[in-house]
């Protein structure tokens, strides 16, 4: 069995953090047209003072050793090992939930989530290719190949049957293991349906609220998703800039944060200056903003069919592209479906209570329909 300090990511070594304080300190800000604030992007004024802190004021090492300090595992298997989170309940026989997080985050998504559910045995892997995630053959991966080495780490961790909880790209590796592994994945626990179901394919017979849906959708691409053709499409050109420039790598993330955050234009009401910078910095320390775009460069074909897995669903009304239970019923076995009144994309760190309510739901679903749960 390997111990935690040997599962935990590495320690970042000194000499990465002194090279990243010299870029901060040597950072040139550069002139844009004045007045459209957040309108175009990044503000550069927010951004220059926050890069100011980052280079004089935070620390990594104190937010580093506390992230260590968690119940690290490794597993899975030799060509696409898996770290990962393990909580474990009190009672052996508990049940297990996966939290899958997304795009532009990780592991520290579920931070908030975690301790509402000590009663539950639960994982939160890294997904390959994002920061803390061990090292893989390829470096990133589909959303497909991701939910096969999360099938793989969990029955080495002796779990056959499981509840996975997801949003994001969680939800599109959420969706390929239930698709590929009903009999392990016992219930669903869903934020949103995937844009690509509307994107590529989508349904003729579409009822006056989903063709609302997929309208609103595509103008959503068309004036919010240039991050994601640009992910998708030259992925490797936008790693140069973001992997050797710590500011820009602040910019692009930054204004996700706080876009797609219910944060009512002021981010820190959701992020301390640490807590935002501590989720920037481990993409930078860990190089992984680049592999992080795999789900987006290479994204497999979704499932046939209907996914025949239990599935609750929490809506949380500043997430991105919210489609109507009729749309997800298409795809999913909806028995459940919360709208609620508050939180965005990043509702496990916005919302935890709301979050958590969801999973158990979930949790509450696959007691009802498995013997052995």
């Amino acid at each position: 069995m390997i111990s935690t300090e040997q599962a935990a990511a590495p320690v970042v070594e000194q000499s990465v953090l002194d090279d990243l304080r010299l870029r901060l300190r040597g950072y040139r800000r550069v002139d844009v047209p004045t007045g459209p604030g957040w309108a175009r992007g990044v503000d550069g004024a927010y951004l220059a003072d926050l890069i100011s802190y980052w280079a004089r004021s935070y620390d990594w090492r104190e937010h580093e050793a506390r992230l260590r300090a968690l119940p690290w595992v490794l597993t899975g298997r030799g060509d696409a090992p898996v770290r990962a989170l393990h909580l474990r309940a009190a009672r052996a026989d508990a049940v297990a939930v996966v939290l899958l997080h997304g795009w532009p985050d990780s592991v520290l998504r579920f931070e908030r989530v975690w301790p509402l559910l000590p009663d539950l045995h639960v994982v939160v892997p890294a997904l390959p290719g994002f920061p803390f995630a061990a090292p893989v053959a390829r470096r990133g991966m589909s959303s497909r190949d991701m939910a096969e080495a999360i099938a793989d780490a969990m029955t080495g961790l002796g779990y056959e049957r499981y509840v996975v909880s997801a949003g994001d790209v969680g939800c599109d590796v959420a969706e390929a293991l239930a698709a590929a592994h009903p009999d392990r994945v016992a219930a669903l626990h869903l934020t949103d349906v995937s844009q690509y179901h509307f994107l590529v394919d989508p349904p003729k017979d579409l009822s006056d609220a989903e063709r609302a849906y997929v309208r609103h959708g595509h103008h959503w691409q068309a004036t919010e998703g240039g991050y994601m053709h640009e992910q998708a499409t030259r992925p490797h050109t936008l790693t140069v800039a973001l992997g050797d420039s710590p500011a820009g790598l602040a910019a692009w993330i930054l204004e996700k944060l706080r876009a797609w955050t219910d944060c009512g234009g002021d981010v820190e009401t959701v992020f301390t200056r640490d807590e935002l910078l501590t989720w920037i910095t481990a993409y930078w320390v860990s190089g992984a903003i680049g592999t992080s775009f795999t789900p987006y460069a290479e994204s497999a074909a979704k499932p046939t069919g209907r996914i025949d897995v239990p599935t609750a669903f929490t809506i949380f009304p500043k997430d991105l592209v919210n489609a109507p239970r009729e749309f997800a019923a298409r795809f999913f076995d909806v028995r459940s479906w919360t709208e609620e009144p508050a939180g965005g994309h990043f509702a496990a760190w916005e919302r935890p209570s709301e979050y958590a309510a969801g999973i158990r739901t979930a949790v509450g679903l696959a007691r009802r329909g498995s013997a052995s749960l």
